[in-house]
């Protein structure tokens, strides 16, 4: 899964991306409008395989990973200037964005817009994306009607005039300032629109860094979109705790009455956003979380591990996390009926551990 931060200059983006890192990174503001994507590929925090690791002692713990993607320059204006060839095809493929946003005020960071406004802030976001939205659209309005006028083949024009018609159903959706997500789509049409990468269907976790005080996110906006999740931060207290010893962090977040890391809650976050959840393999050998979209079924995550595995699917036999760590290991589960063996339509759930037969 793929991350994309994004927002206006001094929204404490690389503070946040740091946290979410455990990087360090200076902090320093971006010049406005100059394109840099910086990504990092982080491990996901996830206790369940703690425990297994504990349980089975293996050679080797793979937990699942997850890339954050740092974009500076989409400011204000600077969507419409500069997503375009090269950039546009590196955005693409993101599966949400984290947009953060400056909900504090620092007299010695003047903010670029001349006033912290978290509502303003997320709505000049929106309007750069969809005026990128909308560059798509015409561009493909434009190569359809070209297609039409120059005599398409018989068999082609209804494809042609079916698509014409969702285009132009997206040019009145933009041009009205509505964002694509909050569309109803059909599931064919939202498989036809996958490969044009719209900015505004991808999900979105609005961040907003509130500084030193830790505020409802929803007393500093209003925000109800399709796919969207609002989530608040004490930004630089977030980075400085997630870059301590592991050994240290519990102490200060107890200090500062922080439950969770807000690395740990925005993945959570995330993952529900997208629609995306984990299974294990375990073993002697490794123990390893895997990320497969919601509603993937038993030879989808066979396909996940290695297409061999899909390819040759006979059964698999899945047990919950719950039950094997309440029966002690595999063999214990399996004498407690709780391992059982499902065919290739069972749908996985989130957190079974999985083992997959297969023929070669």
């Amino acid at each position: 899964m793929e991350l994309g931060i994004i927002g206006l200059p001094t929204a404490s983006k690389t503070t946040i991306f740091n946290a979410l890192t455990r990087g360090e990174r200076p902090v320093a503001a971006s010049a406005a409008g100059k394109m840099q994507l910086l990504s990092v590929v982080v491990a996901v925090p996830d206790v369940r395989v703690d425990r297994l690791h504990a349980l089975f002692n293996p050679r080797k713990t793979t937990y699942a990973q997850v890339t954050y993607t740092d974009i500076a320059g989409l400011d204000q204006g600077g969507v419409k200037k500069g997503l375009s060839g090269l950039l546009r095809n590196q955005i693409m493929p993101m599966d949400a964005f984290v947009h953060v946003v400056r909900a504090f005020v620092d007299e010695t960071v003047p903010h670029p817009l001349g006033s912290v406004d978290p509502q303003r802030d997320v709505e000049v976001m929106d309007q750069e994306m969809m005026l990128a939205d909308l560059a798509v659209v015409e561009n493909r309005l434009e190569r359809i009607g070209e297609g039409l006028r120059k005599g398409a083949r018989p068999e082609e024009r209804p494809a042609l005039l079916k698509e014409q018609a969702l285009f132009d159903w997206l040019h009145a959706a933009l041009e009205g300032e509505t964002l694509l997500r909050d569309l109803d789509l059909a599931p064919e049409q939202a498989a036809a629109l996958r490969g044009f990468g719209f900015l505004t269907l991808k999900p979105v976790l609005v961040v907003l860094n509130t500084g030193d005080e830790a505020l409802d996110p929803r007393e500093l906006l209003r925000y109800e979109h399709r796919r969207t999740a609002l989530y608040a931060v004490r930004g630089r207290l977030e980075m400085e705790i997630a870059q301590l010893p592991p050994d240290e962090a519990p102490l200060f977040m107890a200090e500062f009455g922080i439950a969770e890391l807000a690395l740990n809650t925005i993945i959570q976050l995330s993952y529900d956003l997208v629609g995306v959840r984990s299974f294990f393999t375990v073993g002697e050998d490794e123990v390893r979380a895997w990320t497969i979209r919601q509603g993937a079924t038993a030879v989808e995550a066979a396909g996940t591990i290695h297409s061999d595995l899909a390819r040759g699917f006979i059964r698999a036999e899945v047990v919950s996390y719950a039950d094997l760590i309440a029966a002690g290991g595999l063999a214990e589960a399996r004498k407690a009926g709780k391992l059982r063996l499902e065919g290739k339509e069972y749908v996985v759930q989130d957190g079974d551990i999985v083992h997959v037969r297969f023929s070669t």
